[in-house]
């Protein structure tokens, strides 16, 4: 039985409760719900039960990761997807970083980088979400997504047309993209707003890391976190000690641009199922410029 119950508001997808119960002695407990089936966007269904999937191939980094005590996708006790994980001790680090001079936090960002390196070097059967379903080519992946995603900005009345003139470009690149061959692992959304701190360590120390729903087989550079790590040439380089150096070369160069617009099109939907207009508008500007550099 729950004695006490607290919403933790860092979860930008599923509702997020910290449950402490009685007679439970292994302290308090993590609930995450996901929305209504009928709220949930094509391009972004059941991210639990993907999440759920991916546990046993995070394996490398299942000491930093909370156990998944109890799922349900049955709706039977409510009507949604619903987890129980065990709470890591620590404070997010969106929290906690900036508490540490801009020279203390490259000792974050090594930390950051050789996780990422864990999770993408591990090989995957196919590519696509780890739920499935499972793709022949990394291309169809890719391709797919920017379809999804802008059905789904159609369907909220938003102008898709851009994201439809990315899908065309992947579609003409399709060899390009059909060059990575080897499916890994990536996290799919593992940055600052999803890591924990030790509160007491002299130094940023990682001590959790946490929502790995949007994990998928395909190439590593097209995660997020690298996306993110690129983004500026601060303290973050860091990363890069860890992680190793990406591939330049024209290919990769040109890849990189799809993902990126690939990243701007799924933010615009976060954005806009987050109520934020400006950064919906900023989203446009931002990926003209990329359309323009990918033309």
């Amino acid at each position: 039985m729950p004695a006490r119950a607290v919403e933790l508001g860092f979860g930008a997808y599923n509702s997020v409760y910290r449950i402490e119960l009685v007679g439970w002695d292994d302290g308090p407990v993590v609930l995450r719900v996901a929305p209504e089936d009928a709220c949930q966007f094509g391009s972004e269904r059941w991210l639990m039960r993907n999440e759920y999937a991916s546990v046993p191939w995070l394996a490398g980094i299942a000491a930093l990761m909370p156990r998944v005590l109890a799922v349900d996708w049955s709706h039977d006790v409510v009507d949604r997807d619903w987890m129980i994980q065990s709470c890591l001790p620590g404070v997010p680090a969106p929290e906690h970083l900036g508490r540490y001079p801009r020279a203390g936090r490259t000792t974050f960002f090594r930390q950051l980088g050789a996780i990422a390196r864990t999770v993408h070097d591990v090989r995957g059967p196919y590519f696509g979400r780890v739920d499935g379903p499972a793709h022949a080519s990394w291309s169809e992946v890719v391709i797919g997504s920017f379809t999804r995603i802008a059905d789904d900005l159609q369907r909220a009345g938003l102008d898709a047309a851009d994201v439809r003139q990315a899908a065309a470009l992947a579609e003409r690149g399709r060899a390009t993209l059909d060059e990575v061959q080897e499916p890994r692992l990536l996290t799919g959304d593992l940055w600052t707003v999803n890591c924990l701190l030790d509160a007491d360590a002299p130094e940023p120390l990682i001590s959790g890391v946490l929502d790995f729903d949007r994990t998928e087989f395909g190439d590593p550079a097209a995660d997020w976190t690298i996306q993110m790590a690129q983004a500026k040439d601060d303290e973050r380089v860091a990363f890069w000690q860890s992680y190793g150096e990406l591939d330049r070369s024209p290919a990769a160069t040109w890849r990189a641009a799809i993902y990126e617009a690939r990243h701007l099109a799924a933010i615009r939907l976060e954005r806009h199922r987050l109520a934020k207009p400006t950064a919906v508008r900023e989203s446009y500007t931002a990926m003209a410029k990329v359309l323009a550099d990918l033309t």
